[in-house]
């Protein structure tokens, strides 16, 4: 069990097992001194942000079973680097983030109030 914290100051709670992401791949957006992209963000892919990596030579869509990548879509949560979500934030395309599940040093990089805007919630139930 890890004691690492998310951004609101709680335990770090799993970003995704199917697929399973983080830089350890253990489901969790867990950062250490390896991970030079702090991949601490967990966000919910969108079809507008996968395109806008891809465009930016990061492909996260097509399979690479030789890292056990099995290529992402819309819905997928995913790990990713703190300095990429900022960058697609700034450009409008930013993916709901998951904030119970990004790691507390996202905010070296991104603000809180920026990943609480972005905040993924959940789908209004219209009222009979």
């Amino acid at each position: 069990m890890s004691d690492a914290r998310n951004v609101l100051g709680g335990l770090l709670q799993v970003c995704s097992v199917s697929p399973m992401t983080g830089f350890v791949r253990d489901g969790v957006c867990h950062t250490g001194p390896h991970d030079i992209g702090s991949h601490t963000v967990c966000a919910q892919m969108t079809e507008a942000f996968l395109d806008y990596s891809l465009q930016r030579g990061n492909d996260l869509v097509t399979p690479v079973p030789k890292y056990d990548f099995p290529g992402l879509k819309p819905g997928d949560r995913w790990c990713v680097c703190a300095a990429r979500w900022l960058e697609a934030a700034e450009d409008g395309v930013a993916p709901p983030v998951v904030l119970d599940a990004t790691h507390e040093r996202a905010l070296r990089k991104v603000s809180l109030a920026d990943l609480q805007y972005h905040a993924l919630r959940a789908p209004e139930v219209p009222n009979p």
